[in-house]
């Protein structure tokens, strides 16, 4: 829902009916992950997808159809061995889709537009509703949740199960993360089970790019196409300015290693963060790996030749960098594509990143058997935020 935001706020700030159908599980390979949605209004009009087309109409008749009724629905889409062109899903996958009717004083419609209020306002928050466990329940209400654990909206109105909800979502706001949720109906696993849909939208993933070099100017580039937030930091004030990296969302002039700490401190990293240290220099290379390697960043890639990476290791172990750390280390940086461009080495680099993110292999999918669509990779396991 969160991908058709903006949208979908103007709707509810027209006081237009609605029916939103939303994936809330995906079960092997298809085409939108959960969280994908489409909208239909009263006149028929859509917004967003929940398959890239296989399902779409069928979906879009249910929207006008919950819209009508005014009960939520849970649809289930799949492949059909015995017509794989009927309503279903040609790729093989399984789409478990949550539709709800969003009239005017519908008791879903204030929840989900503090929600939508806050993704333009580029504030965090996270919407929670039911999407599984008795019927009563599912589809009725809607939780906007922030960071905090405070919210507004109710899912049934019961005061237990509102705040275990909310508590279950602020966790995953946290982590920037939409999933599905196990609680009992009188909060915590007491009472009869419900799933809960939690979708969040957290400030974008963090990219870090250390030194004002022109691999850089490409990686800032390919950074923003992936919706990061993009800082570049640099101790040379002449190589380090705006007109050089115009689109930057930040240009510091700075040590890596104390501009990096400075952010740790204050609680700004986390484990969607990308780190790329660009510079190979010792100088600035070392005192910023001895830290980067003890935060609970998600990525960390150092530019150099294999030569170069070699000292690096010798120098991170003198420093007392133990071989576990070191082994979070991506160096030489990026995916194998023979890159010879900035450009080209920038991809490389955004590849590896998105690879590592998600758990992916890097291999050509021709050559795999692996499924295109897979689960989030676990969270690394890493030490405090706050540096020693």
């Amino acid at each position: 829902m969160l991908d058709i935001a903006p949208e979908l706020r103007e709707w509810c700030l027209g006081e237009r009916d609605f029916a939103l159908a939303t994936v809330v599980s995906v079960t092997g390979s298809a085409p939108r992950l959960p969280g994908a949605a489409l909208a239909v209004d009263e006149a028929g009009a859509a917004l967003g997808s929940v398959s890239g087309g296989c399902v779409e109409g069928a979906v879009y008749e249910l929207c006008l159809e919950t819209m009508e009724t005014g009960v939520p629905v849970r649809r289930r889409f799949g492949y059909s061995d015995d017509d794989a062109f009927a309503v279903g899903l040609t790729c093989g996958g399984v789409l478990d889709v949550l539709v709800m009717p969003v009239r005017r004083g519908h008791p879903v419609r204030p929840a989900l537009a503090a929600a939508l209020d806050a993704v333009a306002d580029g504030r965090p928050a996270a919407l929670a509703r039911v999407a599984d466990g008795p019927g009563e329940l599912i589809g009725r209400g809607a939780l906007a949740v922030r960071p905090d654990g405070t919210y507004d909206g109710t899912l049934c109105g019961s005061a237990a199960l509102d705040a275990t909800a909310a508590a279950e979502a602020a966790a995953l706001l946290a982590q920037g993360r939409t999933a599905a949720v196990h609680i009992g109906t009188e909060g915590g696993v007491c009472g009869e089970p419900v799933t809960l849909f939690v979708e969040s939208a957290a400030a974008p993933p963090r990219l870090l790019v250390f030194g004002a070099i022109d691999f850089a100017a490409a990686l800032v580039r390919a950074g923003r196409f992936l919706g990061c937030h993009v800082t570049v930091c640099d101790a040379r004030p002449v190589f380090t300015t705006t007109e050089r990296f115009p689109g930057a969302h930040e240009v510091v002039t700075d040590w890596p290693h104390r501009y990096l700490e400075g952010e740790a401190r204050a609680g700004r990293l986390d484990a969607r963060t990308a780190l790329c240290v660009l510079t190979h220099d010792p100088k600035f290379d070392v005192p910023l790996l001895e830290l980067a390697l003890r935060l609970p960043v998600g990525y960390i890639g150092a530019m150099g030749s294999r030569r170069t990476h070699r000292d690096r290791l010798a120098r991170l172990r003198e420093a007392g960098v133990p071989d576990e750390a070191i082994a979070r280390l991506r160096s030489p940086i990026g995916l194998d594509l023979a890159a010879r461009t900035p450009e080209e080495t920038a991809l490389s680099i955004a590849a590896e990143i998105v690879a590592s993110r998600h758990g992916g292999t890097g291999v050509p999918l021709s050559r795999t058997a692996v499924a295109i669509h897979r689960p989030p990779a676990p969270e690394p396991v890493t030490a405090s935020a706050r540096p020693a």
